[in-house]
């Protein structure tokens, strides 16, 4: 006879189903696990052994075999223990195997018989409501697991699974953790001066804009990028779904606690390339997957290794991120907003007194050390001038985040009737995302902004990716002024946040003759 169960293996954030089948057979004492284990899975055999004298079981001394199918797909973790110790007390009847029908089951067993937390409870929830399973996961993941529905049984030991299996003791069902309130964000209100600057942060909020700021040190461009999650509105039910599948992969889920507020990552300029767009053994998500749905703050941008620079352009560009390794490919969703800081020059110089002595080939050495092709996938540059201490000296301005958050709300739901239900495409209902062939339509100037924009793309040589994103920057602002068509001065706009050639005057855009167009 075999005893059957059902787990899962973990795809990135997808469960796939593996069928646990367990035999025992005559012959010499072996305890078997086959189907491409990992070793975390091999080890298996002490853990269900040492958990099975805990409680007062003891294995048969015959031939074991544990069958992980399908044996073409790679078995890594340790969640596996449950389902073959489940398996296991079925094929030596201390369970009746039928009881096990229709459960599935995730979990690691420690040496005294107790289920240990595991990551990755809720997508395995997920999964088992879709196949229509009842899952069976450690207590700790309890809260975490019964937010994908009814029917899940938390565990606090292997005891427990053979009294409820047994009717002597029925485990209750886990209670979905609470949703965490959120966080008290920064207030744009406090930066003083940057009118510019707080403008252009209000379209990389409204339409999804990727946004860099160039500034001496000190002229607030970290406090700007922190005060960026305050004006996005909260997470809409599915991307908070998504959002909460990569933490509890990750294990970021405390007490099964799920926040609708968008994340906000920020890692240090010497993160490796694996910490960033994931990888590891196990192929874990890295900083753009752990920013899904929010924002990615790389501050110091020209001091990240340029490869692992270079390496976020699928990821801009597509909204995923693909970790491949020798027998298969792991994908995350990576659908983020990207806000960059960097200093003018290695110096950190700005106009005036505090200019570099170097001359414009610092700068030019310095911002060469970001490409070109990942250059054109930001669509604001903002150079932000120094703080002075009259700026310093003036009162609280009258605006913060609160009427700001106002206008971008009000902007992306103009957005979200443009673009409808984006749900399952690996998109989102903002400008930034429109498709290419979509464009025309929905960011169509009027003649007199054609004609400046026809103009602007030949004097700055303008790639057919820059071409567009100056037109999705004209949709946004156009939205945030409440207009339906796209006019000369919002192209005139968008064209002042393109980038400035490094050796410029300082305050001088690239795009500054557009001004003397508009006019």
């Amino acid at each position: 006879m075999v005893a059957r169960i059902t787990t899962f293996a973990f795809a990135g954030i997808e469960a796939k189903p593996v069928d646990v089948q367990v035999q025992i057979t005559s012959g010499n004492p072996h305890f078997a696990i086959v189907g491409l284990p990992d070793k975390a899975v091999g080890e298996s055999r002490e853990r269900v052994r040492s958990a099975f004298a805990a409680v007062g079981l003891a294995l048969p001394p015959k031939h074991i075999t544990v069958n992980l199918a399908p044996a073409d797909l790679p078995k890594e973790g340790s969640h596996y223990d449950l389902a073959i110790a489940l398996g296991l007390l079925a094929a030596m009847g201390v369970v009746a195997p039928d009881s096990l029908d229709g459960h599935a089951a995730i979990g690691e067993l420690s040496l005294d018989g107790t289920v240990g937390r595991t990551l990755g409870a809720l997508p395995a929830a997920m999964a088992a409501q879709a196949m229509d399973l009842r899952l069976i996961c450690p207590e700790a993941c309890g809260p975490e697991a019964a937010w994908a529905g009814e029917g899940t049984l938390a565990a606090p030991s292997l005891i427990a699974l053979i009294n409820h299996f047994a009717g002597r003791a029925s485990l209750a069902a886990p209670v979905a953790g609470e949703l965490a309130p959120p966080d008290a964000m920064p207030d744009l209100a406090d930066v003083k001066g940057q009118d510019g600057a707080k403008r252009v942060l209000e379209i990389a909020a409204a339409g999804g804009h990727n946004l860099l700021f160039c500034g001496p040190p000190g002229s607030g461009k970290s406090m700007l990028a922190q005060r960026l999650p305050g004006l996005l509105p909260p997470l809409s039910a599915s991307e908070l779904l998504e959002v909460s599948q990569i933490q509890s992969v990750a294990g970021l889920l405390e007490r099964g606690q799920l926040s609708r507020q968008r994340p906000f990552r920020a890692p240090h300029h010497s993160a490796s390339m694996a910490a960033l767009v994931g990888g590891g053994i196990r192929a874990r998500p890295g900083e753009v997957s752990l920013a899904h749905h929010g924002v990615l703050f790389l501050d110091e941008l020209p001091e990240f290794p340029a490869q692992v620079l270079d390496s976020l352009r699928q990821p801009l560009e597509d909204g995923s991120v693909v970790i491949s390794r020798a027998n298969r490919h792991v994908r995350y969703p990576a659908r983020f907003q990207l806000v960059a800081a960097m200093n003018p020059c290695r110096c950190g110089g700005g106009p005036g007194d505090g200019a570099c002595r170097r001359g414009p080939a610092c700068a030019r050495t310095y911002q060469a050390r970001i490409s070109g092709p990942f250059f054109d996938r930001i669509d604001l540059f903002f150079d932000t001038p120094p703080v002075t201490a009259m700026d310093l000296s003036l009162p609280a301005p009258s605006e913060g985040s609160k009427e700001a958050a106002a206008r971008v709300s009000a902007a992306r739901s103009v957005q979200h009737e443009r673009f409808g239900d984006v749900a399952g495409t690996g998109r989102r209902a903002v400008n930034a995302d429109a498709p290419a062939r979509d464009i025309a339509t929905i960011a169509a100037p009027d003649e007199g902004a054609n004609a400046l924009l026809s103009d602007a793309a030949a004097k700055l040589a303008l790639s057919a990716r820059a071409y567009h994103r100056v037109l999705k920057v004209a949709r946004t602002i156009a939205d945030l002024d409440g207009s339906t068509s796209v006019r000369r001065v919002h192209i005139a706009e968008a064209l002042s946040y393109r980038r400035r050639p490094p050796d410029a005057q300082p305050g001088q855009t690239s795009a500054a003759s557009s001004s003397s167009l508009a006019r």
